[in-house]
């Protein structure tokens, strides 16, 4: 009979891959617009392994675009630098820009498999496919001008196409999601992208949930909540957290107030409890360089230095705090970063988009983008009314009454581009590659273990089998 000390060998001994990816969002660009070389990522990515009190446990990096910034479809020099410094990375390619940038976005991939496919495939944590495009087309999207997005159809005809760049290559074994708010996940007409995915991120902010009481002791709560009615939708498929957290400055928002202080108690109460348990990606490293959003997030400021602005040790965590009831039928309020500035707009077929809204207090989580007309991936018109309880989408391919995916959210929300840096306005959503990135946050992470990966998955069947062989 095997000892339990052979055992915890045995697991100690099982691959890397099967413990949870936590790390950073990292856009491809700065603050300014300028893009990121490849000295820079490496450096973003050396800091976030070093971080004063993590053990070096963040060495994952969530990307918007597999487009280099200021190209048409060169590849991210983030790829060569996790591979120089042994980052795992959850890859992004932007679905809102239309089928040309995304058949950009294909090359792109194509060519990273190209030329460092057998180095790049064992540290793919994943690939998403878009971020918040459902939730931008969304009536609350549409009243908040989120900005472009992409409906079901689209982005199930781009996972598919993501499928088939991968097949027979060193990339075919990776996990393929989308990533949106659980206000979009809980939308029945977007069923077929979950029929699509392999695993389904969240974005959540309780912060910019200003329509409800969502001060800092109310924050591990709602990120739970959105995790749960994630969970509720996902067919059994795995929640993975890719954005949330807690800005060390700006404005408060309702009851939320930024500090440093709050940041560190969202830290250690919504983020330590899921570190090495869930797939997580926090926002974020730094978004202060070279200047400073309102709100900014980063656990570091201006200049990169392994000594965050709060205590990151998770030494006074000891558990989770319980997961409150899924509610799907209500989806309340969404949570979002703000946006950041983008230089050029998209050109691809356009939509027009009309809303109408019978209550002024209704808020949504995502930022106002800067036209309510712009590229969708060849989406037809989308027509939406929208009160504070109820919405009703309709669009070329569906038509639903969504109550359950209606969402008030902060009026201060944001929208959301490739480079993932952030600023105060929402504005037109981007492309991946020359131009900037709006980013937003949106609604929150993944429940407990729902948020492993199939390979965990696997991991967790192996270890149960050890066990038995006792």
């Amino acid at each position: 009979m095997r000892s339990v000390a052979s055992l915890a060998a045995l697991v100690a001994a099982l691959p890397s891959a099967l413990a949870a990816y936590q790390g950073f969002n990292y856009g491809s660009t700065f603050t300014d617009g300028s893009p990121k070389a490849q000295s820079d990522f490496e450096a973003d990515f050396k800091t976030a392994a070093g971080l004063d009190g993590t053990g070096g446990a963040f060495n994952s990096a969530r990307l918007y675009t597999m487009i280099q910034g200021g190209t048409t479809n060169d590849v991210i020099s983030a790829v060569p630098a996790a591979i120089s410094t042994k980052t795992s990375l959850l890859l992004g390619l932007w679905a809102s820009a239309g089928d040309g940038n995304f058949a950009n976005e294909i090359a792109a991939l194509k060519a990273a498999i190209s030329s460092y496919g057998d180095s790049l495939g064992p540290l793919v944590a994943g690939i998403s496919v878009g971020s918040e495009d459902l939730y931008r087309v969304s009536p609350t999207g549409i009243l908040n001008k989120s900005g472009y997005g992409a409906t079901p159809d689209t982005l199930v005809n781009y996972i598919s196409q993501v499928r088939a760049a991968i097949a027979n290559t060193p990339l075919s074994g990776a996990p393929i999601g989308h990533v949106d708010t659980w206000t979009a996940w809980v939308n029945g007409s977007n069923d077929a992208v979950i029929d699509a995915v392999d695993f389904l991120g969240v974005d959540a902010y309780p912060y910019f949930q200003s329509t409800e009481p969502n001060g800092i002791d109310q924050g591990a709560a709602l990120l739970n909540t959105a995790t749960d009615n994630t969970a509720s939708v996902a067919k059994g498929k795995p929640v993975w957290v890719t954005e949330t957290g807690w800005p060390v400055s700006g404005d408060t928002s309702n009851l939320a107030v930024p500090s440093p202080e709050n940041a560190k108690t969202f830290w250690d109460e919504a983020g330590c409890p899921r570190f090495g348990n869930v797939n997580i990606w926090w926002f974020t490293l730094q978004d202060a360089a070279p200047t400073t959003p309102n709100p900014s997030f980063g656990i570091i400021g201006s200049t990169l230095t392994t000594t965050p602005i709060y205590d990151l040790s998770c030494a006074k965590v000891s558990s989770p705090k319980p997961s409150s009831t899924p509610s799907t039928t209500s989806a309340t309020r969404v949570q979002h970063k703000t946006s950041s500035t983008t230089s050029e707009t998209p050109t691809s077929t356009v939509f027009t988009v009309t809303s109408t809204s019978t209550s002024s207090s209704t808020s949504s989580t995502t930022p106002p983008a800067s036209s309510s007309t712009g590229a969708a991936g060849g989406v037809g018109g989308v027509a939406s009314s929208s009160t504070a309880t109820k919405t009703t989408l309709t669009t070329s391919t569906a038509s639903s009454s969504a109550t359950s995916s209606t969402v008030a959210s902060s009026s201060s929300s944001a929208s959301q581009s490739p480079n993932g840096t952030t600023t105060a306005t929402g504005g037109v959503s981007s492309t991946g590659s020359s131009s900037t990135a709006t980013g937003t946050g949106a609604t929150v992470p993944t429940s407990g273990a729902t948020a492993l990966s199939g390979s965990i998955g696997a991991g967790i069947a192996a270890i149960m089998a050890a066990v038995l062989l006792l």
